[in-house]
């Protein structure tokens, strides 16, 4: 289970404990100044593409169509 959240991508293996992750961190964020617009993010997605590469359950691949690029 991952969400999004500007440029930080909380990651945990399994989807039980991940909301309270979440809320510690958004927690803190606001602690120091720094404050979340929820509509804005993506939360609870399997899979997050970030700089020609995928970060997922499965682990880190690179993306379609840079795979095609690379082999053309």
């Amino acid at each position: 289970m991952a969400s999004f959240i500007d440029n930080i991508i909380v990651g945990t293996e399994k989807e039980e404990g991940h909301n309270e992750v979440v809320k510690e961190i958004v927690k803190r964020l606001v602690e120091n100044d720094l404050y979340v617009k929820s509509k804005k993010y993506k939360w609870k997605i399997r899979e997050v593409g970030f700089s020609e590469v995928v970060i997922g359950s499965e682990g880190i691949k690179i993306k379609e169509e840079k795979m095609k690029r690379v082999l053309e």
